[in-house]
């Protein structure tokens, strides 16, 4: 446990700082250090200043896709939503890893650029729609990503091609290495904009109608197994609408769990498990989690 804030070369790092301010299911016990960087040298400083000190390094995007247990992180927490700039040249967009996605697809749209429209409602940033290869309505971003900037661990700065990233469903390298996405750049296709909004809207009013965006959540919650589906799944399960504390499957759309206002982590986990076992025993299919879990378990009272 790290006992004081500290500053590193005019970073600010706050002590025991509560994740449930920032995660999106608005649940998460506390980081030990928590530090904003807002470029490239700022991180590589923190980075490598973890590293002298031995202290475990957790990276975080927009912490929308991400339960954080409650006995919260040990060591250092970066959250990159400070490093946030867009750029769009040619058929390009470039974005830094806190940049939502919902951003940068405003940012190709703007540029006249198609090929992100999926991409339109997705609340994470851009280092997480990397790191787990992020999609929706029949598109990843391992369809338009050509390129990413990271620093790995040694403090190394490193560019992989499409082809290194070795993306594969909900899947990329940068989960196997611990590199920290710093940028990626998105290759799309000139467009005409009027279709390219209509898409967006489009895509953004399914989205609202299917999805308990009124509630706090973690988005989908399990990858989708083979030949299944699984809102449908939980709800045959017959649990639809079930209450565990403050956490609940959502009545508008089984495979979100929200949290109806005092929910905590350990709700979100036990529910998770009653429906990967219930699911288990009811339909012979193993539920794997899309959405990160780290963290800490609660201490005993």
């Amino acid at each position: 446990m790290v006992d004081a804030p500290r500053t590193l070369e005019g970073i600010t790092m706050m002590h025991d700082e509560p994740l449930s301010h920032y995660t999106f299911t608005k649940t998460g016990g506390p980081a030990d250090l928590l530090a904003f960087p807002k470029n490239v040298a700022e991180v590589r400083a923190l980075v490598d200043d973890a590293r002298d000190q031995g202290l475990p390094l957790t990276v975080i995007g927009n912490a929308s896709n991400l339960i954080v247990r409650d006995g919260g992180i040990r060591g250092l927490v970066l959250i990159l939503t400070e490093m946030k700039t867009i750029t769009a040249s040619g058929n390009q967009v470039t974005a830094e890893a806190g940049a939502r996605l919902i951003d940068t697809t405003e940012a190709a749209y703007q540029a006249g650029l198609t090929g992100l429209e999926f991409a339109a409602g997705i609340p994470g940033s851009v280092g997480g729609a990397v790191f787990m290869n992020a999609g929706a309505y029949d598109g990843e971003v391992c369809n338009v990503i050509s390129s990413v900037d990271v620093l790995t661990r040694e403090g190394e700065l490193k560019t992989y091609d499409h082809r290194e990233l070795k993306f594969r469903y909900r899947h990329s390298v940068v989960q196997d290495t611990g590199d920290v996405v710093l940028s990626a750049t998105f290759t799309l296709k000139a467009g005409d904009k009027p279709v390219i909004r209509a898409k967006m809207d489009e895509l953004n009013a399914r989205r609202a109608a299917k999805q308990p965006l009124e509630y706090p959540s973690c988005g989908s919650v399990f990858k989708r197994p083979k030949g299944h589906f699984v809102g449908p799944m939980i709800q045959k399960a017959g649990l639809q609408g079930h209450i565990i504390g403050g956490a609940q499957v959502s009545k508008k759309h089984a495979g979100f769990i929200i949290n109806l206002g005092d929910a905590t982590a350990t709700d979100y986990l036990d529910m998770i498990h009653l429906i990967q076992k219930t699911v288990k025993a009811k339909f012979d299919v193993d539920l794997e989690t899309e959405v990160r879990i780290i963290g800490e378990p609660s201490q005993p009272k």
